[in-house]
């Protein structure tokens, strides 16, 4: 097929042009964000097809082991040394290879010298003691590494002073007493570098202290045992760093990427209690739950995890991701020789141009194909698609090797470089509206594509990031109802109800997304730009509940019931574009705001509400002058959102009028609520239960808890037990 015509070297230089553009903002960092975020969903999405290595065993201190030891020991918190000093002593009888203590033991015991030294005896009899320090990055702090330390380093000879200057400045730190530094096998920094985003997907292998190549906590355990240093050797041609015979992918800052296997639950975790309460069962004589030699030749890492002890931090496997556990996956990734390699930036930028050339040449390919040639465009479209999905299905195979390539760059170039080329030929051929209207008639409104001839700048091929408001109904009860019509009346109810809705959202400027059987979806500020958005969407949903009141007595006849409407609000970021599949594309909106929205519509039915927002959206509103009344309702974690999101009910005028004497009682309801008194907030809710229904969900919600177990409930937040 000969592709060599008069548009060949204007797609040509497109391409081109899009894949040097591209290529520079890789190397700038641009796509850091996005590609970081790429390789996040694909750790999360294959931790579990990776096995934790069996050598690697893990104690926690959890609040179990803390009653038990109050109630059995008479130890009280902080626990006396003597508890980690027999730890050590089970493990050394059992023949453990080494015991890293993710604690920091910067203070003489509570209970006196003779306890640290009790802990002190039992690290030098085991020899296989890893305490941790903390590295610090603050200037100015002229602490120096103790010299009393007698620990195993890493051997740097190879790294250039160049790099060591670069990499692992002489930061001081945080160390341990000097009783139990003196006699630990050695020392292990639990400090963590994240990127820019916060996240941790590196990590150091070493910081230098003093001239002192310090090991991170788990590689610490490489050398414990043998007491001695070992030769880690940096390849800067290659980016790979070489200890004990294997070899390291390692970044320009010699930190390699971590291969996270999932939840630390994966180790087969034991806590402090099991290991104290066998040790002390074998000194009596007695039948133990465990024996030490299930811990023989094990790397064993100790850390908290009682509520308020344990550090957290962010990891592409979750937010809220145990401090230890990064030191674990970096020994785990080491001893099975599974770390992630990046990719080299010569086969990143390979791909960028590959794409971007792949993409500029889409076009010029299908209107070279006679039976297609009249609909190019579309097919145009669905081999990018194509193109993008083979580009994502790649790259997600070879990431399961081990090979992190680039993915949002050349998919980028891909899309931008198509995009230019059809952007070229409108531009050059002077067919701007015939070509927008005849490609995207078929899965966008006429106002929509109206919008795009007069700003054509909109078209984002995948959507746009921007702060919309969104709106979802939905009819209760609806399934009774429509069980009950015949097919032709049924059709009628629903055509005059959503009529009317749609009059009142289009009235607004909002943007009718799609009906789904009774229930509309809808949003505002896209695609035209509307400041008022979140007023707008709120001032539309007040007139829907006043219209659907009066149409009442006549849907009702029809139903054979009452027919209520469920509205959930929210104004946040979504991607609002050209969406869907090969075969059929919507312009519509989707992200973790949409679904809050979403959620919201649903949750009416947990208060005994009609319609709900968000606090962002009452909150925009109000700063365009929305005069709409509010009642705050809870403090809500809807089902699939970890965190708790504020919600109000916005009143209509007569509701409001009605309920103003009520709604301060009720306001001082959930106030005590909030603060976890619900003896006094279910009191309070009493008083006007039986004439408000969000006062009388909050009566059964607070006798719910009052009866069950609270030690899990996250004061003052309403969980929702369903969508």
């Amino acid at each position: 097929m000969k592709l060599i015509n008069k548009k060949f070297p204007r797609t040509a230089l497109i391409a081109l042009g899009s894949a040097v553009l591209c290529s520079l903002l890789f190397v700038c960092g641009v796509f850091n964000y996005p590609e970081n975020k790429v390789y996040d969903t694909l750790i999360k999405q294959t931790a579990e097809l990776s096995v934790p290595s069996d050598d690697i065993m893990l104690i926690l201190l959890d609040q179990e082991s803390i009653d038990w030891a109050q109630q059995e020991l008479g130890w009280s918190w902080p626990w006396p040394r003597k508890a980690y000093a027999d730890i050590v002593n089970f493990l050394a009888d059992g023949g453990a290879n080494s015991l890293a203590f993710d604690v920091m033991f910067t203070e003489p015991s509570v209970y006196g010298d003779a306890d640290d030294e009790y802990f002190a005896k039992a690290s030098a009899k085991f020899a296989g003691v890893i305490h941790t320090v903390f590295l610090s990055e603050e200037y100015g702090n002229t602490s120096t590494f103790p010299n009393d330390i007698k620990s195993a380093y890493f051997d740097l000879s190879n790294f250039s002073p160049k790099l060591l200057a670069k990499t692992c400045p002489p930061y001081p730190g945080i160390f341990p007493i000097k009783t139990l530094r003196s006699t630990a096998g050695g020392m292990g920094n639990i400090r963590s570098t994240s990127d820019a985003d916060d996240i941790i997907r590196r990590t150091n292998l070493f910081y230098m202290v003093d001239g002192k190549a310090v090991p991170s906590l788990g590689m610490a355990q490489l050398l414990v045992r043998d007491g001695k240093n070992e030769t880690l050797t940096f390849n800067p041609k290659n980016q790979t760093a070489t200890l004990m015979g294997k070899t390291i992918p390692v970044d320009k800052n010699s930190k390699p990427l971590l291969r996270f296997r999932g939840d630390l639950d994966r180790y087969i975790p034991y806590n402090a209690m099991q290991v104290l309460s066998s040790w002390y069962a074998l000194k009596n004589g007695e039948e133990p739950v465990l024996l030490p030699e299930d811990f023989a030749n094990k790397y064993v890492f100790f850390g908290f995890y009682a509520p308020g002890l344990f550090d957290l931090c962010t990891t592409p496997i979750s937010s809220k991701y145990p401090g230890v556990g990064v030191h674990i996956t970096m020994l785990d990734n080491f001893l099975q020789d599974d770390f992630i390699y990046q990719a080299p930036l010569k086969y990143s930028l390979m791909a960028v141009a590959i794409a971007a050339f792949l993409g500029a040449f889409s076009l010029a390919f299908t209107e070279h194909i006679p039976f297609i040639r009249k609909h190019a465009l579309v097919f145009s479209l669905f081999v990018v698609a194509a193109l993008t999905l083979v580009l994502i299905f790649v790259n997600a195979l070879i990431f399961t090797k081990g090979l992190w390539l680039a993915l949002i760059t050349p998919a980028t170039a891909l899309v931008f470089s198509y995009m230019l080329t059809v952007l070229a030929d409108y531009a050059f051929e002077g067919k701007q509206k015939k070509y927008l209207k005849s490609a995207f008639k078929q899965y966008l409104s006429p106002a929509v594509i109206d919008q795009l001839i007069l700003h054509p700048d909109r078209l984002r091929l995948g959507g746009e990031r921007k702060e919309i408001s969104v709106y979802f109904s939905d009819l209760q009860g609806f399934t009774s109802i429509s069980e009950k019509m015949e097919p032709e009346v049924l059709t009628s109810f629903l055509n005059d109800y959503l009529s009317a809705m749609s009059d009142v959202i289009l009235k607004y400027g909002g943007t009718i997304d799609k009906y789904e059987g009774d229930a509309i979806i809808a949003f505002w500020n896209a695609p035209t730009e509307q400041k008022d958005h979140a007023q707008r969407a709120l001032e539309a949903s007040m007139e829907c509940q006043r219209i659907l009141a009066k149409m009442r007595p006549d849907l009702a006849t029809r139903a054979k019931k009452g027919v209520y409407m469920r509205i959930g609000l929210n104004t946040g970021v979504a991607v609002v574009g050209n969406m869907g599949s090969r075969n059929r594309f919507d312009y519509t909106m989707l992200g973790d705001s949409v679904n809050l929205a979403s959620r919201l519509e649903g949750q009416n039915k947990q208060f005994g509400t009609y319609t709900m927002c968000t606090k962002s959206m009452k909150e925009a509103a109000e700063k365009t002058g929305c005069h709409v009344k509010f009642r705050e309702l809870a403090k809500l974690e809807v089902v699939g959102k970890s965190e708790a999101v504020t919600v109000y009910q916005p009143l209509l005028q007569e509701e409001y009028e009605e309920l103003k004497d009520i709604l301060p009682i009720f306001d001082a309801g959930l106030k005590l609520f909030y603060k976890g008194e619900l003896q006094k907030a279910l009191e309070v809710f009493e008083k006007i239960k039986t004439k408000d229904e969000p006062a009388a969900r909050y009566c059964q919600k607070c006798t719910k808890l009052l009866a069950g177990d609270l030690s899990d409930w996250q004061l003052g937040v309403w969980v929702a037990d369903t969508k």
